[in-house]
């Protein structure tokens, strides 16, 4: 996992400090979990024909513990390889729910400051033509 600098910025400015390069993004989640639909990352096209539903998201922002802002490295910041799958098995729900075959250009954004860390996971829901 690539660390992020603390930077002391305004709440407004934080909003807008998505980094990136943090916590993963560009690089696939997971490799070997199996969902009930199919997942592909941003650097990952679907082979077949498809129709979008459209964008499918899940966020949280929340304030660092103790724990989190006495470690100057960010040791115990962002989430594991772990939380990142069940992150993503709740965004498979959610684009089965408006019934996707498939989320595709998933994405994962990880962002920290002074005060708050967060996350936001996003892909485009679609559905396979001729299904």
């Amino acid at each position: 996992m690539t660390l992020c600098k603390s930077v002391s910025i305004s709440l407004s400015a934080f909003v807008a400090f998505v980094v990136a390069g943090c916590a993963g993004s560009g690089i696939p989640i997971s490799t070997n979990t199996r969902y009930p639909i199919e997942v592909l990352y941003e650097n990952q096209e679907p082979e077949r024909p498809y129709s979008e539903i459209g964008i499918v998201e899940i966020s949280s922002e929340d304030s660092l513990t103790a724990d989190q802002t006495q470690d100057k490295r960010m040791m115990y910041r962002g989430n594991d390889a772990k939380t990142k799958e069940l992150l993503t098995a709740r965004l498979v729900m959610k684009a089965q729910k408006i019934g996707a075959d498939a989320i595709i250009h998933v994405r994962y954004k990880y962002f920290t400051s002074v005060k708050k860390e967060g996350y936001m996971l996003s892909g485009l829901a679609v559905r396979y033509r001729g299904e």
